[in-house]
């Protein structure tokens, strides 16, 4: 396994505001004059971070940009499905985007936002597996699919993806991360939770890395290698375990 001033230097070396400009979390940066524009952008630009990272980055500057006129917060409350004319990214249709617009539109009307949904997830949280750290993401899709019509496709259901069929929740992982870390590099806007009761954004790279490493014995890449994955980070560092997610990125980019 990997030593802890190993990943300790890895992470202090990549955990850099030079990291923001290539990755999805420049959205909610871009946006942060408010609490509200910050937490959409980033929930936003979370259900688009899949597929290769040139295209979801050219297809959010489109939608922030052209669409949603750089007022994120805005756009939401007043979303009609014209608005989006024909946008679309692979697996998420325009009906897709608009079942899921819609639905935050209420969240924000009724609700409270996204922050109070998350909170009300963490608040019915319910420790499983090997981590006793086990976020319950179950009534932020419950929230999404009630809501959902019958023109909501396969894209709707894959950007907000249901924790019941044990998948890693990778976007979520991350989405939490950006929100409630605070650091050069993530916003740490939200503080109903702790750094610490944190989970790692497991996609395969971040799964083919943590084996290297000797963070992941599992063969599958699902919920339960998440939670593998943290504890042993844990153990580095137990307030902050998902600071090493920029361990892991600096690990790929020293060993390609």
């Amino acid at each position: 396994m990997i030593t802890k001033p190993e990943i300790d230097k890895l992470a202090e070396k990549y955990e850099t505001v030079d990291f923001i400009k290539d990755d999805p979390i420049q959205f909610p940066h871009r946006y942060n004059k408010s609490k509200e524009d910050c937490e959409i952008a980033g929930f936003i630009a979370s259900l688009l971070a899949y597929g290769n990272r040139k295209v979801f980055i050219k297809k959010l500057n489109e939608l922030f940009i052209n669409i949603a006129q750089n007022e994120p917060y805005n756009f939401i409350l007043n979303f009609e499905p014209k608005i989006l004319g024909d946008f679309n990214y692979r697996f998420g249709t325009t009906e897709d985007f608009t079942e899921i617009f819609k639905v935050m539109r209420t969240l924000y009307e009724k609700d409270g936002g996204l922050e109070e949904l998350f909170k009300y997830a963490y608040n019915t949280h319910h420790p499983q597996g090997a981590s006793e750290h086990f976020f319950n993401f179950i009534p932020v899709t419950d929230y999404f699919y009630s809501r959902f019509s019958q023109n909501a496709g396969q894209g709707a259901y894959f950007m907000i993806p249901n924790p019941k069929k044990g998948g890693a929740m990778k976007r979520m992982c991350m989405y939490l991360r950006w929100n409630v870390r605070k650091g050069p590099v993530d916003l740490g806007i939200w503080k109903f939770m702790r750094p610490s009761e944190l989970l790692i954004p497991l996609d395969t790279h971040v799964a083919r890395l943590s084996r290297e490493m000797g963070l992941l014995t599992r063969k599958g890449n699902d919920f339960k290698s998440v939670l593998e994955i943290t504890e042993n980070l844990s153990k580095f560092d137990p307030e902050d375990p998902t600071k090493y997610d920029f361990a892991m990125f600096g690990y790929g980019v020293n060993n390609k």
